[in-house]
Order: structure tokens, then C-alpha cells, then sequence
């Protein structure tokens, strides 16, 4: 074979070799860029962390208290089809809920052995029908009803595409034991109410702080409070906060004793919180204001147009007052993470 030839053969194996490894560096770069190309690996299967970025996302779930009360917790779940329903599977009772919730002190709302038959959400509507097994039905008391109901209603409508929910048993429409009525879809409302609506002309949701002392955890719990403004406002949402939660509830508030609301300014979607401190001179403690600022921040969390909070005391600047220590004022995307 005369030098051309071989040259020729030499030319045509490197130019083969060089298209495989093209083909391979192709499909490498296409598994690991393409979004819709990932292996979502689910964390029930192997028994491992997924960080966030490899297809966990942060969802909230809604759990229940010592007291009874409904809680949102942030927690990161797999990425996969349907999340929507991984997230109601990820709050149904089992041991090994139970024990990754037990620093928090909250419990389950969905009862053990209950599985999820069908779930569709109508694009048009946002109405999302869910189908429960039976097992679903395996709670005791009204309270445990109503938040069973509403932390399904809650959870589902943390989706955007989903603002009303039918819950179904065996494919009927859900018969629960104390008598709510489940003919029409359920949208999102009334969270952890207190109080009489029909003595009401309106009504806020305010956030006040619960504890699970045995184990030194803090978390965040919405309430619906009845008020007679004419219409629900950051005022009066401010206002009822400052006054305090119902003694009934159990729960606390990061607002210092003796601390007094005198009003707020809205501008360029910051609020403008003026107080003042009845018992002297204001606290020079960094974190004093910090907690005073997640209770305020969680609480206009409900008024889309506030993006961050600045507190004022007697209509100065902390700045002003010679406390220039960094706050973040925020508005907290999640009420209590997990």
C-alpha cells in the first residue's frame, strides 16, 4: 500500500473518531442544560439529600399546632409532573413524618393510610378537583375537620394556577362528618379564624408568634381577625397586631410590652411605621427590632403593594436616633422554614 493510501485511511479514522466524540459531548451538554431532559430523582427512593438546584423546590406545606391552629411551613420537596399533588402526599400522617416534624411541635393534618386517587386542575377556572381514598375521613373531632380541609385548601392554592378546590372521596363529592358542605369549591379564606363575622364589616390576617417550648422552636401563625373597618387595610391590620393576640390562642407577639402604633406612611412600596415606647427610652438591641420587623413584615406580607418596612419611633429614623445597625426589612417570603 503506496504512502497515499495510507495517509487517505489515516485521514478517515481521525475525521470518524472526531464525529463520535462531537455526538458524545452533544448529548452530555443536552442531559445536564436542558431543564426538561433531568432524571428527577425522588427522595423517598434513594436515600440521600438533593441539593436545590439538582430538582428540589420550595413549597408550602400547612400543618397543625399544640392549639389546633393551621401553620405554613416551607419545606423543599422534589421537583416532578404534578407537584401539586407530591406536596398534599408530603403531608399525610406517617412515622416518618412525624419524626422530621418533631422539632417543630406540629402535627400532620392528613390522616395515615390516605392516598390521593386522581387530581385535575380545569386551566380555565383554577378549580382543582382532588380524589382521597376513604382513609382521608379518619379524624375525631370538628377542629380537626376544618383543618383538614383548609390546609388542603391552603396548600393547593400556594400554586398560581389553582385559586378554588372540590375534594373528593372515591369520586364523590367529600360527605365530612360536621357538617361542611362541600358542594361548591373551596377557596382560600378564614384561616385560624377568631371571632364573629357577622359582627364584622371586614376583616385582616395578622401574624402572631407560637412556640414549641420543648424544644426552643418559634414559628409564625396567620390569624383572621373580624374588625369593623369598612374595608380591610394596612392600618387596621397593624393596629389589631400591635393590640395583641386573643389570650385563647396561646399564642405571642415579638412586639415589646408597652409598645404603642401611631400610624403608617405608604410610599414607593415601602410602609413607614411610626411607634414609640411607653416605658422610656427605646431598646438599642439589633434584634429586638429584627423580631418586631418579621411580626410586621409577615403580617403586611397580605397587602401586595408593601415591599419593605421602615420603622419610625416618634417619627424619626432609627438611623437618626444613633442606632445605625443593618436591619432587613424585607418582606419575608415565608412565614416559618424548614
Amino acid at each position: 500500500m503506496d504512502n497515499r493510501k495510507i495517509l487517505l485511511w489515516i485521514l478517515i479514522i481521525a475525521i470518524g473518531i472526531s464525529i463520535i466524540g462531537c455526538r458524545k459531548n452533544n448529548g452530555f451538554k443536552k442531559l445536564f442544560t436542558k431543564e426538561e431532559d433531568m432524571e428527577i430523582i425522588r427522595s423517598d427512593e434513594y436515600d440521600f439529600e438533593i441539593a436545590e438546584e439538582d430538582g428540589m423546590r420550595k413549597t408550602v406545606l400547612y400543618f397543625r399546632d399544640k392549639q389546633g391552629l393551621l401553620v405554613p411551613l416551607m419545606r423543599k420537596i422534589p421537583w416532578e409532573e404534578g407537584i401539586a399533588r407530591s406536596a398534599l402526599n408530603n403531608m399525610i400522617d406517617s412515622s416518618e413524618l412525624r419524626e422530621s416534624l418533631k422539632y417543630t411541635g406540629l402535627s400532620p393534618i392528613i390522616p395515615a393510610g390516605t392516598e390521593i386517587k386522581g387530581m385535575a386542575v380545569n386551566e380555565e377556572t383554577g378549580i382543582c378537583k382532588v380524589d382521597f381514598t376513604e382513609e382521608v375521613m379518619n379524624y375525631e373531632t370538628e377542629k380537626e375537620e376544618e383543618s383538614l380541609i383548609k390546609g388542603i385548601v391552603y396548600t393547593l392554592t400556594e400554586f398560581p394556577a389553582i385559586n378554588q378546590v372540590e375534594i373528593l372521596v372515591n369520586g364523590e363529592l367529600a360527605n365530612f362528618k360536621f357538617g361542611t358542605i362541600a358542594a361548591n369549591p373551596i377557596k382560600r379564606e378564614n384561616i385560624n379564624l377568631v371571632g364573629d363575622l357577622d359582627d364584622s364589616r371586614s376583616k385582616v390576617v395578622v401574624y402572631y408568634k407560637g412556640n414549641h417550648f420543648e424544644e426552643d422552636y418559634e414559628y409564625f401563625v396567620p390569624v383572621t381577625i373580624p374588625t369593623l373597618a369598612p374595608a380591610p387595610n394596612i392600618y387596621t391590620a397593624l393596629e389589631t397586631l400591635f393590640d395583641g393576640p386573643f389570650q385563647e390562642l396561646g399564642l405571642g407577639s415579638h412586639i415589646p410590652d408597652g409598645t404603642s402604633f401611631h400610624g403608617v406612611d405608604i410610599k414607593d412600596g415601602v410602609a413607614y411605621i411610626d411607634i414609640s415606647f411607653d416605658y422610656g427610652d427605646p431598646p438599642r438591641d439589633s434584634q429586638v427590632f429584627s423580631n418586631m420587623l418579621k411580626n410586621i413584615g409577615l403580617t403586611l406580607s397580605e397587602f401586595e403593594e408593601i415591599e419593605k418596612v421602615e420603622l419610625l419611633i416618634d417619627g424619626k429614623s432609627l438611623t437618626e436616633l444613633g442606632m445605625d445597625f443593618y436591619l432587613n426589612m424585607t418582606i419575608p417570603a415565608f412565614a416559618n422554614e424548614y
